[in-house]
């Protein structure tokens, strides 16, 4: 893994447009707070969640356009197969020499993009993606308040999206009622990478020596989880269980996130 930061900061150009987004309010300010993730017991530690800055929205087609056009290895045909699978950006046409989004999908989310592209997107604006703890922590929010979980018909709706995530193409983000944090899509539109997508089943040390029930997020794995009844969280961590870094899935995109909260 070393080897392949290397390679992404070596192949990514820094610029100052990401610089920008933090400072024209494009980015919400997030609190700290505390999360237990779900597959820990009830009575296990909660885990902190320093403050730390948040996309409103997830990343565009424009905004990855701009970004494939100041950093050609990233653009769809350039980009070595070892950090993307063939279907990369698939859903962009090719014009003249290169290849963009439709015209009609351009204030769409981003997606076909695989986790390597999305981290090199974020740190070419000094950025990096959010991590799972950071995702979840502000994905509980409701309209209202910072955990919305016990509200009623609060998961169930969730639930009702991701169970049919996969079949329909998304719209134009920010259409929808930003949450407590002022947060945009983080249910109801793509589904999203985050920094440490595969790490949950695994403990901190070794990948091949971990703490955790491997089939939590199957049928009775669930009875000893911290919410057995949410299972929208469980579709979420057994999908991500699931990623190769070089996927590209039509129902998968991204958002970005920054240390601090300024």
């Amino acid at each position: 893994m070393l080897r392949y930061c290397f390679v992404l900061m070596v192949l990514t150009s820094p610029n100052t447009w990401g610089q920008d987004s933090i400072a024209n309010g494009s980015m919400a300010n997030i609190t700290a707070g505390e999360y237990r993730p779900l597959y820990l017991s009830i009575d296990s530690p909660l885990v902190s969640v320093v403050p730390f800055r948040l996309d409103k929205q997830p990343v565009t087609n424009r905004e990855f356009q701009q970004f494939v056009a100041e950093n050609k290895k990233w653009q769809r045909g350039e980009i070595p197969s070892l950090f993307a699978e063939s279907g990369y950006l698939n859903h962009w046409q090719k014009s003249s020499s290169q290849y963009d989004p439709n015209p009609v999908d351009l204030e769409k989310p981003v997606i076909y993009v695989s986790w390597y592209a999305a981290q090199a997107y974020c740190q070419a604006q000094q950025k990096r993606l959010p991590t799972i703890a950071e995702w979840e922590y502000v994905a509980q929010a409701s309209f209202i308040q910072k955990d919305g979980s016990q509200e009623k018909g609060y998961n169930q709706k969730i639930l009702d999206w991701y169970a049919k995530a996969a079949k329909q193409a998304p719209t134009e983000v920010g259409k929808d009622e930003p949450n407590y944090w002022g947060v945009h899509n983080m249910h109801g539109l793509i589904w999203e990478w985050t920094d440490d997508f595969n790490s949950n089943l695994v403990s901190g040390e070794s990948r091949g020596d971990s703490t955790v029930n491997k089939d939590l997020y199957c049928a009775s794995g669930s009875a000893g989880a911290v919410n057995p009844s949410d299972y929208a969280a469980f579709m979420r961590y057994g999908f991500r269980s699931s990623l190769n870094a070089k996927f590209t899935l039509g129902s998968l995109g991204f958002r970005c996130a920054a240390d601090g909260n300024n």
